[in-house]
């Protein structure tokens, strides 16, 4: 877990540059907080990827610090924004509770291609497989063969059993057998990776919903849990990601990866106010253990 949390402040030092670096430089030699500053201070916030309405909630409860004067001091209003980032983390900390009082539980996982979706499944199951649950992959993103082979390498990996089907099958059919499959060979947990495409975006969801639909019917209760991963470095436009994915099969959890490559990790902020949908999981680089159960006050820590 040490280890971890060392990764993490390394993986989100661009962040910490971008952001909390650029905070602290704008207060330098400052003795109070004018007009200016808080201008300043907003626009900082809005390029650190908080998104619009969260820069500007800060904002104002800064302002409202000041007229109470609580906050004249440059250290006391980057305490504030450090507490209140937590606060909004906090809400979004939600772990996944998985009963296996009735097995399968079932995840499906959603995002665009190159969000890091196969990977992400990959890296859960193995966290799975090593506490002696059995795991079993679905391949519905048939539309690319690539797809379908890095989740083998994956399942082969990590000693998950793999469901899949020939180039340009119907991805619900995929999810189809993999229910039955897992129902035959008593899975603990069953991972269904889909398709991201968004640029046939109608398409897309409707085929989304399809597989869904599929899950229940076979499965009373599933999916479970349908996980949506996001890449950290599309900033803003993860929060619109998600919105779409969110309105077509309702989104239960988000994984956001690649936290360690980009400046825009402010963007978890955004994600948890402006969604309020849990931040199950963050990835902080390559390897098959760098990704986490979402903990708000370490990530709080690392960042600042």
């Amino acid at each position: 877990m040490w280890n971890f949390i060392e990764k993490l402040k390394t993986g989100l030092s661009k962040t910490h540059q971008g952001f909390v670096e650029k905070i602290d430089q704008l207060f330098l030699g400052k003795k109070e907080i004018d007009q200016d500053v808080l201008d300043e201070l907003e626009e900082l916030l809005f390029e650190a990827d908080l998104g619009v309405k969260t820069s500007g909630q800060l904002i104002e409860g800064v302002r409202q610090g000041l007229r109470r004067g609580e906050l004249q001091e440059p250290e006391k209003v980057k305490e504030f924004i450090k507490q209140e980032i937590l606060r909004i983390l906090k809400s979004g900390e939600k772990p996944l509770f998985i009963d296996l009082q009735t097995k399968p539980f079932v995840f499906m996982v959603v995002g665009v291609n190159g969000g890091g979706k196969t990977t992400t499944i990959g890296k859960i199951a193995h966290q799975y497989t090593l506490q002696g649950k059995k795991v079993l992959v679905g391949a519905a993103d048939t539309f690319r063969a690539a797809a379908v082979e890095q989740l083998e390498i994956w399942a082969n990996r990590v000693g998950a059993d793999l469901i899949k089907q020939s180039k340009g099958s119907d991805p619900s059919a995929v999810a189809f057998d993999s229910i039955h499959a897992a129902k035959a060979r008593g899975i603990d947990l069953v991972f269904i990776d889909t398709a991201g495409r968004l640029h046939t975006k109608v398409n897309l969801m409707e085929e989304l919903k399809k597989v869904k639909r599929i899950v229940g019917r076979e499965c009373l209760g599933a999916p479970h849990e349908i996980l949506l991963v996001l890449d950290a470095t599309t900033g803003q436009n993860a929060i619109s990601q998600a919105k779409l994915f969110n309105e077509a099969v309702g989104v239960t959890g988000i994984a956001l990866t690649k936290l360690d490559g980009t400046a825009k990790g402010g963007i978890i902020v955004g994600i948890t106010e402006e969604l309020r949908i849990p931040i199950r999981y963050i990835g902080v680089g390559e390897g098959i253990d760098d990704l986490k159960e979402f903990n708000a006050t370490e990530f709080v820590q690392a960042l600042f």
